[in-house]
């Protein structure tokens, strides 16, 4: 039986926790031995066998450690020599790794093990931060010095944020000699768009393939018929900031008769809950699947106004209930829709998105429709497989 280990600042939590979760069933129901390597800040009940890297105390130390240095990815340096122990005794077939950022693992520790190895390794970029030298994604400040060399970072205070230090070079050379620099290394992209930048970067000389996020469609699906009092609009944000639009939805509100128009958003933090405008209604994260399947039914719009994002599962999330999507032109949130299931703005333009919800309640998207692109599209039985053919395909090559 070969085996998988699988690593993920996650586990079974938020999109990229799921996405390992999901692709770590789907192995086992093909036969394969699956573990999950992870943090221990976001942990929800998993079904396959884990491995909690670092403690919470730990990762908290990381964290001083990358505010105070520029380090993320740097610290946590014994917890990762245990990591390494432990691959050495599984002795997995293929690691896959998944979001190896957020104050965890050290990097460092864990590819100078690999490089030494024949181990297969696959690597799934959910966002740029593998091959910039300190941001998650570049395009909030229109940036390119990562096809070089990254320098004087512009995104210095952003997550992960640091104080004081701008060691973006010295991170982007780490990460071109030791990520870049293991032969045995495939790199999988999400979304067109960050294919389009990784084919640029310091992996473009590795094997890139593309492979969608999936989701649980027997999970998620149409359970409420929408509320016809208003014309409901939903947002959804882990959380709700900035970058994800909160502004520009606080905006939105002022421009959008109350008595016509309700607006909702998840994710919020207990802050933001405090100062909500009047008219908007607020919730922190769920946890609760089925409640967040019944607020995605009974909403007549799925608003998305992101400034930066990869393959946004909530996109498909939405569609999946029969909801359909606007959505900023950013990332690769325009490549989940078609002009049947949604509607695609410039990039910070809110009167835009004003209008796009105006004309879709007069001319109302079809709830089939967004269905059927989900099920065509993003089934993840379908979309994960793609992952257990790559694997068996690499350990044939061994």
């Amino acid at each position: 039986m070969p085996k998988l280990l699988e690593i993920n600042v996650s586990r079974n939590h938020g999109a990229t926790g799921k996405i390992t979760e999901q692709i770590g069933l789907l192995a086992q129901q093909n036969g394969w031995d699956v573990y999950v390597a992870h943090g221990a800040r976001y942990v929800n009940p998993s079904k396959l066998k884990s491995y909690q890297v670092q403690s919470k105390a730990g990762e908290y130390f990381h964290v001083l450690k990358s505010l105070l240095l520029d380090a993320d990815g740097l610290g946590s340096t014994c917890a990762t020599h245990r990591l390494v122990k432990f691959i050495k005794s599984i002795r997995p077939d293929v690691i896959h790794l998944h979001n190896v950022h957020g104050y965890y693992l050290n990097y460092k520790v864990l590819f100078e093990y690999l490089n030494d190895t024949n181990i297969p390794v696959v690597m799934t970029l959910h966002d740029c931060w593998s091959f910039t030298g300190h941001c998650i994604h570049f395009v909030t400040a229109d940036c390119d010095k990562w096809k070089s060399s990254c320098l004087q970072c512009p995104q210095k205070r952003s997550v992960p944020r640091s104080l004081f230090l701008d060691m973006s070079k010295r991170n982007f050379t780490l990460k071109k000699t030791l990520i870049a620099g293991n032969e045995n290394l495939t790199i999988v992209c999400v979304s067109k768009w960050l294919e389009n930048f990784v084919r640029q970067s310091i992996y473009k000389n590795h094997d890139i393939h593309l492979i969608n996020n999936g989701i649980d469609l027997d999970l998620f699906k149409p359970m409420l018929p929408k509320n016809g009092e208003k014309f409901n609009i939903l947002c959804i944000g882990n959380p709700m900031t900035k970058d994800k639009g909160l502004y520009d939805i606080y905006k939105l509100r002022t421009m959008l008769p109350e008595e016509e128009y309700g607006i909702t958003i998840i994710g919020l933090k207990e802050n933001d809950l405090k100062t909500l405008p009047l008219g908007i209604k607020g919730m922190c994260r769920t946890s609760n699947q089925n409640e967040l399947v019944q607020l995605y039914s009974q909403s007549d719009v799925f608003v998305n106004p992101t400034y930066a994002d990869t393959f946004p599962t909530t996109n498909i999330e939405s569609l999946a209930c029969g909801t359909p999507v606007i959505t900023y032109r950013t990332g690769g949130s325009p490549e989940i829709l078609s002009p049947e299931t949604g509607i695609v703005v410039e990039l910070g333009d809110v009167n835009a998105l004003a209008d796009a919800i105006k004309r879709m309640r007069k001319q109302p998207f079809s709830s089939k429709s967004c269905r059927q692109r989900a099920e065509r599209l993003y089934n993840k039985n379908e979309r994960f497989a793609d992952y257990i053919r790559l694997y068996n395909s690499l350990i044939s090559k061994r």
